[in-house]
């Protein structure tokens, strides 16, 4: 007998079934990777660094925003560019920063902030802010209200029922609270948030 044996079918034909069944355990990890894996991956890539999903649970925000609304909010909307009077934020609740919120910016760092009769007055203007975004004509007087450097003051849409900076502990939103602009709304209702 010598060194180099002949290999007989049936030893040929179990290693062309191993072969086949090598390539069949590939292209089943290969489609698991790319349906399972790369879209798992995107989506808390997007979840992190893209936006933010919120389920709105309160009226605060109505007419603008309803409960059980669902809303995507831009990460990078203020990248290069600070939050702006009338914006829609999401952002970590000053007072409890394990709850996330979702409000109207009001006042902006270094201005003052006074609520008279329901009327917003800014620095001390003789003429309230036009807010036409408003559900119903609010009532009571805050304030004023001195908003500090690198914070913003935060109303809801719906004054007369909105838990916002008027009554919290800690009234100001700090810049890095911010989480997002709210810009999509996908459910029930499709659009832009404004």
């Amino acid at each position: 007998m010598g060194l180099f044996m002949k290999r007989t079918e049936d030893e040929l034909q179990f290693e062309e079934d191993n072969v086949q069944g090598s390539d069949k355990v590939k292209a089943v990890l290969r489609e698991f990777f790319q349906m399972i894996v790369i879209p798992v991956a995107l989506a808390l890539f997007c979840g992190k660094v893209l936006i933010v999903n919120a389920n709105i649970p309160s009226g605060s925000m109505e007419n603008t925003i309803h409960p059980g609304d669902r809303v995507i909010g831009s990460r990078l909307a203020y990248l290069g560019k600070e939050p702006q009077r009338e914006d829609i934020i999401i952002f970590r609740f000053p007072d409890d920063e394990s709850q996330i919120f979702i409000k109207r910016i009001i006042g902006l760092p270094g201005e003052q902030v006074q609520i008279v009769d329901g009327q917003v007055y800014i620095d001390g203007a003789k003429t309230p802010l036009e807010e036409g975004y408003l559900k119903e004509s609010p009532q009571g007087s805050f304030g004023p209200y001195e908003v500090p450097e690198d914070s913003y003051f935060v109303m809801g849409d719906n004054r007369n029922n909105s838990h916002d900076s008027r009554f919290w502990e800690d009234h100001f939103v700090d810049r890095d609270e911010i989480m997002a602009k709210a810009w999509f709304q996908y459910y029930p209702r499709i659009g832009l948030v404004d």
